[in-house]
């Protein structure tokens, strides 16, 4: 299948800070190009068609880099009708890069590729079109994919490909209070696209399950291929001694002397349990958090400021990649008691660096972790306490940890991840 030609959606990837999803559609470019596909990323921001080429180049990286789009057309004027009905308006086009700018300050924003493409303001106009007439925005890309993997549930159709949508989980239904999605919006969503026939990837089968329970008709239709992380490279002993060197002088922090925790601070990462359990825990170790302030804060959050200003928290909003893997190798362990994780790739990034795992069973997580990490109740601060000071104060478990993580790892690689993929495009094409 060397010759297979595979659209992915920058949907997340042109967001100004990074996601898991983000993440993911990174890994998944790379593991498409890897099996030799082709592949293409297709962006919706704000780049003028008729622009000259060498502008459109430049103002597709200005709105990649964060720029705000104008304001949008509303429902249902003139010119709402003409950019969701014409043709042209949902119509792709190729985003051609010169060399005249800088590619390296795009960051992890866009994966390999062979080809970019755009159409203009995509991702909003879809959703505002769905809201209106409950269906699907059809659009058009030179020379159509053989398969459109939307790596989120998008109300867009490529026509002329198997349209394929990842769905990591179902967070916004089985926990309703723990995000701000519009309930009703993503429910006739998700029925839509199961409704319809076409494919689900999704990530775990706590994940499957939970698709197949709310929409049975999707259960010919979803595919499990997990997830992989991006293995990042082994040090030597002086690439080893500058990485330990950035976090002291950065951060101010000794390797094996905190705990870190990575993600946004919302409801479903369970942060509040966390913070309150390390702060009863009484350990000497910081507990570093590197993640920006979601939604109700202040519940989740009270007892954040008090650990600020004691001194056992270092709370960080944001960091690069480099920054962020050598905080996570350098750590005691991860501590990530989450009560939602479509997958949980954090345990899995941290097994890919032998950093050892403290973490719950809930959705995805148990199987990511297996028997390589150590094993908390999310929802009793009890539990989550006695883990803390057991990976504090136990040398020993922590090394059993960080060889059994490593081993675990192995069965999520990027090997495994190609072949699985490889797999269900097998099936998707000869259905």
């Amino acid at each position: 299948m060397s010759s297979l030609s595979i659209c992915i959606d920058g949907f997340n990837l042109a967001l100004p800070k990074g996601t898991g999803v983000a993440t993911y559609a990174r890994n998944l470019a790379a593991a498409y190009s890897g099996l030799g596909y082709k592949v293409d990323i297709l962006y919706g921001l704000d780049v003028p068609q008729n622009a000259p080429k060498a502008l459109q180049e430049v103002l597709f990286f200005d709105k990649l880099g964060g720029a705000k789009a104008g304001k949008a057309a509303r429902f249902p004027t003139p010119k709402w009708f003409k950019k969701h009905f014409s043709r042209k308006a949902n119509a792709a086009y190729t985003i051609d890069f010169s060399g005249r700018v800088e590619l390296r300050n795009a960051g992890g924003k866009i994966p390999p590729h062979n080809i970019i493409l755009n159409c203009n303001d995509l991702f909003e106009r879809a959703a505002k079109y769905y809201k209106r007439t409950k269906k699907f925005l059809v659009i058009d890309l030179p020379n159509p994919p053989q398969i459109m993997h939307w790596t989120y549930p998008l109300p867009i159709r490529v026509r002329g490909a198997v349209n394929v949508y990842t769905l990591h989980d179902l967070v916004p239904l089985t926990l309703p209070q723990t995000t701000l999605d519009n309930k009703t919006y993503y429910y006739r969503l998700i029925r839509s696209i199961c409704r319809s026939g076409d494919k689900i990837i999704t990530v775990s089968e706590a994940s499957k399950r939970d698709i197949i329970s709310f929409f049975p008709a999707s259960r010919s239709n979803v595919y499990n291929t997990y997830q992989t992380a991006e293995l990042p490279p082994v040090l030597d002993d002086t690439q080893t001694y500058e990485e330990k060197r950035e976090i002291k002088s950065l951060f101010g922090l000794d390797p094996d002397e905190y705990f870190i925790f990575f993600g946004s601070l919302e409801p479903k990462k369970n942060i509040g349990r966390l913070i309150e359990a390390f702060l009863a825990s009484g350990v000497k170790r910081r507990l570093v958090i590197v993640g920006a302030m979601a939604w109700k804060t202040e519940e989740e959050l009270r007892f954040l400021k008090r650990g600020v200003e004691q001194g056992r928290i270092l709370h960080l909003d944001y960091l690069p990649r480099f920054s962020l893997v050598a905080l996570l190798r350098n750590a005691r362990a991860l501590l990530f008691p989450s009560i939602a994780e479509g997958f949980g790739l954090p345990a899995l990034e941290a097994f890919s660096v032998g950093t050892p795992v403290l973490c719950s069973v809930e959705g995805g997580l148990g199987e990511v972790a297996g028997d390589a990490a150590y094993i908390v109740d999310a929802y009793d601060i009890q539990s989550i306490m006695r883990g803390i000071n057991a990976m504090d104060r136990d040398d020993d478990l922590c090394k059993r940890l960080r060889k059994a993580g490593s081993e675990r790892f192995s069965q999520f690689s990027g090997d495994v991840y190609c072949k699985r993929l490889e797999h269900v495009c097998k099936s998707l094409l000869n259905k």
